[in-house]
């Protein structure tokens, strides 16, 4: 038998972190079997369905990495499908015309509720053998087994039997004669030949009456995994405000795919005290008998900790794919500075998320335009004059822009000048980048190359001039020179 999964969202809002979960547990599943993964949208809401919604959830899936081998299907594409299956189950005597009034029902819940009594439709139509009544338009209601039961041997939660006395006699077509929910599910996954459904657990009420239409169809009910719902750090529903938002606001705020991936494939499970995985690794080790049946705890923090974790260990080539991004939101070409793939190198111990990483290396690729007020006030002193002064003309000289040549220079003038490397490593990275903190400051001059590094430290020197009103006589650019890149 060939696994075959779908992973099947509505279009009403955007991709969240539970659905995530959901479609990577499902597309781990088939791809440790050898199966194929379906991508279905259900979109038979029509009122609530919106198109923004669906590319939302086809752009969440493709940033995540999670491909369908077949769709995305669209259920409102297949409702000649629908009517042609409704109108045999009412041939076979599997479903009836519903006329009851909406007026009739809203009684009936209120008399069952008073008696203390599940609300349940009362079957009134079910042997209905009278004419239709003039201007009622009927609903099809699935005419649902009366005695026995529906066992569901679930792969999460066990076996879980539902008594069959306790289920109504569900709509499967409203008044329009659109399909319901319900209904719709099962027909996409007779057609579809779903194997297996890995889905939320708020669907394992759905389960029993969809398997009864199943059988009243002839078909085999596919294997059921009902996947517990993520909670908030504090044990309450997951909301905003615990990081229940749109996988792409992850994009946005940073986060690697790889790192959500992670994440979320160990909300519910694991794999001995084994905490980082690599995409082969969970298609390896992933097993959906060992989801646990209890609700899961989403926590940021940890998430950060993982991603900070694929921020510093993964291939440079591969951040520098998703940073450009992050650079270019930022309204910058990263072509138009130093290679971004060493930019990373000297930046990627210091940044958990690439939002962070990429407004901290701004100053690599565009001029700033003032000084970080504090990193001013406390390193852009006047006595840092004369030593910045001494190193623009020391670096103007310098014949080999690399690192270490680099740091040579900067070492032998604060020596010169009484001073730990510190004292003037800390003037010249605020006048260099326009602020306080920046990767190891021979390797930002090296970085930044030696056309831009001497730019900005003439700008410093002006920034004195202006400030501490230093005679400008006392300001002196060597202007001849080699020329090079920046």
């Amino acid at each position: 038998m060939t696994i075959r999964t779908r992973f099947a969202p509505s279009p009403t809002g955007y991709l969240h972190v539970g659905g995530a979960r959901t479609a990577l547990f499902s597309w781990l599943y088939a791809r440790k079997h050898g199966g194929a993964f379906i991508l279905r949208i259900e979109d038979t809401d029509l009122e609530r369905s919106t198109a923004e919604s669906v590319n939302a959830i086809l752009e969440g899936m493709t940033w995540l990495g999670l491909e369908y081998d077949e769709g995305p299907f669209f259920q409102t594409h297949r409702f000649d499908r629908y009517k042609e299956v409704i109108q045999n189950l009412l041939k076979e005597g599997n479903a009836y015309h519903c006329y009851c009034s909406k007026e009739r029902l809203d009684v009936l819940r209120a008399e069952q509720m008073a008696r203390k009594e599940k609300p349940r439709y009362d079957g009134h139509c079910r042997h209905w053998g009278a004419e239709p009544p003039p201007g009622v338009t009927p609903v099809v209601r699935f005419k649902n087994p009366l005695d026995g039961a529906v066992v569901v041997e679930d792969m999460i939660h066990g076996r879980v039997v539902f008594q069959n006395c306790e289920l109504d006699d569900l709509i499967i077509a409203r008044s329009d004669g659109s399909p319901t929910y319900n209904f719709t599910v099962v027909v996409d996954d007779m057609d579809m030949r779903v194997t297996h459904v890995i889905r939320g657990d708020d669907h394992l009420n759905n389960t029993p009456r969809q398997i009864n239409m199943l059988a009243a169809l002839g078909a085999t009910p596919p294997v059921y995994a009902h996947v517990p719902m993520i909670l908030g750090h504090d044990g309450s529903r997951l909301s905003k405000r615990h990081g229940a938002v749109s996988v792409m606001q992850y994009r946005e705020d940073g986060f690697l795919p790889e790192a959500l991936l992670n994440y979320l494939v160990r909300l519910g499970w694991s794999h001995g005290d084994k905490e980082i995985f690599s995409i082969e690794e969970m298609i390896e080790m992933f097993d959906i008998n060992d989801v646990h049946s209890s609700a899961a705890a989403f926590n940021p923090e940890k998430l950060l900790w993982l991603n900070q974790h694929y921020i510093k260990s993964s291939d440079p080539e591969h951040i520098a794919h998703h940073l450009s991004w992050h650079l270019g939101r930022l309204g910058i070409d990263p072509a138009s500075g130093p290679d971004l793939h060493e930019v990373i190198k000297v930046q990627r111990e210091r940044a958990k998320t690439l939002s962070e990483m990429a407004a901290n290396s701004v100053f690599f690729y565009r001029d700033f335009e003032i000084y970080d007020e504090k990193a001013a006030a406390k390193h852009l002193k006047a006595e840092s004059l004369p030593v910045l002064q001494a190193l623009r003309d020391a670096l103007f000289g310098l014949a080999d822009w690399v690192p270490a040549t680099i740091h040579g220079v900067v070492h032998q003038v604060a020596e010169a000048h009484g001073l730990n490397l510190g004292k003037l490593a800390q003037p010249l990275r605020v006048v260099v980048t326009g602020r306080d903190v920046s990767p190891p400051i021979d390797q930002t001059l090296a970085l930044l190359g030696r056309d831009r590094t001497l730019k900005r430290l003439d700008r410093g020197l002006k920034y004195f001039h202006e400030k501490e009103g230093v005679p400008a006589s006392a300001i002196s650019s060597p202007k001849a020179g080699r020329e090079s890149k920046s």
